[in-house]
Parts: C-alpha cells; sequence; structure tokens
C-alpha cells in the first residue's frame, strides 16, 4: 500500500495489517519507525487506515468462511466466480492451493491461478501444471477423496499451505454397520464442563452456531436433495452451572431425526469432527483419562 502524508514529517501505511510511520525529514527519512509516534496517535488518516485494516481482517475471515462453506456443502462453484474474485488478495490467500475438481471426478488438482478468461491452472496429481476450463468446479470434502494419504503426502511434497482447512482436515468415516434404528452416537458424550456459558463459547469459537441447547453445523452431502444440521447438546440455555457435552445426531431440514444408514459420509464426518473439537474441550480430573 502506497505512503500517505500524515501531519508535518510523517508518512503513514498499512504494513502486514498495522498502521506503520516514516519519517520524511532529517537522517531518518524513509526509515519505518518501530512504533508510532504519539504525534500521530489521534491524526484522522491513522483512524482511516486503522478502521481499513479491521475492515480488511473481516472481509479475510468472510472469505475463509465461505471458501470453507463451499466445501463442506458440496456444491458446484463456477469456475467464472472463481475468476472474478481472483485478483482480490483476500479470496486469492483463502482459495490458493485448495484441491479442486472439475469436470472428470478423477481428476484432482490444486488450485494455482484463476485467469480473466475462466481458466484454472491446477497442479494434478502427477506434478504438471495443467488447464481447466470447466463450466463449474468443487471443492470437494476430504473424506470424499479417494487415497488421502496419497494426496496428503504430495501435497507435502510441493510445501502446500492451506488457508482453508482441506487437505489434513481431520475425517471421521461411518462403520460399515450401524444400527437400523439408530439415531444417535454418543462416542463424545459426557465431556464435563463447569459452565454452560463457557462450552457455548468454546462451540462459537471454533466456528459452530449455538441455537438453544445445541451447538449445531450445517452440511450437504454430493447428491443430497437438501442439508443436514447436525447437532450435540451443550445444555439448557439458561442454566450455567456446570454441564456436559451430550449425544450427536442429524437432522433433516425439516427437523426430523435422520437414521444413521442415512448419514452421508461428509455430514457423518463434520459432525464427529464438531463433537470431537467440543468434547476436547472438557474438565480433565487429576489421574483422570487425557
Amino acid at each position: 500500500m502506497a505512503w500517505l502524508a500524515a501531519g508535518e514529517g510523517y508518512e503513514i501505511a498499512l504494513v502486514e495489517g498495522r498502521v506503520a510511520a516514516r519519517s520524511v525529514t532529517g537522517r531518518a527519512a524513509g526509515r519505518q519507525l518501530k512504533t508510532l509516534p504519539k504525534a500521530l496517535k489521534d491524526h484522522p488518516e491513522v483512524d482511516r487506515l486503522r478502521r481499513l485494516a479491521e475492515w480488511l481482517d473481516r472481509h479475510a475471515a468472510a472469505c475463509v468462511a465461505q471458501v470453507d462453506a463451499w466445501m463442506v456443502s458440496s456444491l458446484p462453484v463456477p469456475t467464472e466466480l472463481l475468476a472474478r474474485v481472483w485478483p482480490d488478495e483476500a479470496w486469492q490467500n483463502a482459495l490458493r492451493d485448495l484441491a479442486v475438481v472439475g469436470d472428470d471426478p478423477g481428476e484432482v488438482g490444486f488450485l494455482r491461478d484463476a485467469t480473466t478468461s475462466g481458466e484454472l491452472k491446477v497442479v494434478n496429481l502427477d506434478g504438471e501444471t495443467v488447464r481447466l476450463s470447466p463450466r463449474t468446479v468443487t471443492l470437494p470434502h476430504p473424506v470424499l477423496l479417494p487415497d488421502l494419504d496419497d494426496v496428503r503426502e504430495f501435497a507435502a511434497e510441493l510445501g502446500i499451505v492451506q488457508q482453508v482447512e482441506q487437505i489434513h482436515r481431520a475425517t471421521w468415516r461411518k462403520p460399515d454397520e450401524v444400527s437400523a434404528t439408530a439415531t444417535e452416537v454418543r462416542d463424545y458424550a459426557g465431556g464435563v464442563f463447569p459452565t454452560r456459558f463457557g462450552l457455548a463459547a468454546r462451540a462459537t469459537a471454533l466456528g459452530y452456531r449455538v441455537s438453544g441447547g445445541y451447538a449445531t453445523c450445517k452440511v450437504r452431502d454430493t447428491g443430497a436433495g437438501s442439508g443436514t444440521e447436525a447437532s450435540v447438546w451443550i445444555g439448557e440455555p439458561y442454566y450455567d452451572d456446570e454441564t456436559t457435552t451430550g449425544a450427536l445426531s442429524w437432522h433433516d431440514e425439516d427437523g426430523r431425526a435422520v437414521p444413521l444408514t442415512k448419514v452421508g459420509p461428509v455430514a457423518w464426518s463434520e459432525g464427529m469432527r464438531m463433537a470431537a473439537a467440543l468434547y476436547a474441550g472438557r474438565k480433565i480430573e487429576e489421574g483422570g483419562d487425557a
């Protein structure tokens, strides 16, 4: 970002998300200062840059959240849309190096560029940079990727770092045999928390929605006609004594419980991921299980 005049003898700019200053006079002219001079702390231009920095942070977080939602929704994303948002640094950081799938579901590549002509440049699993022009792409959830361990190993060789947790996202696969009548999983039930508020705050910090007595996340499996919401009981909303995590269950868009046999692979994995993440913050008694 360009340096802007701010008061007599100083210029300011956003540097790595923070307002920085440099002197334009004297022996230190052109050198960035370690701290913001007192004379600039209440300057209108400094306040404007601070507010811009806050907006940029919110924008970057919103981009990551949207890309994450695309991944867990299993919905196709127009290639033209990716090309239009790519010049935006926040969008580019969120999308770069994500695994994408175009017209051929067996061809996975890591996204490196999206051109204004609607062409994607990806590095395929043979290490070759190829150009794709599909009408839409999907950002597959890792549980849907065949040979996930091989994909992870190849990503490590390329030095890939993803802003949106995809390749190294923790995954759970549904057991081959589940009860035909079961509607809940209790693997992560019984985690004790000193207060319900603390458990709800943990859920929110992890990015989950708290509604009534539940922490929830909504996903859509490939081929599913509607979304599925996973939910974990976290305690009565107005009760703030000690509470425990409850069972994990899934519901359709009409609020009906989904039998475990009907829960799709992405919904299962994301529900278990939420339940495990909440349970991990439980109170551990000294000498008890870790």
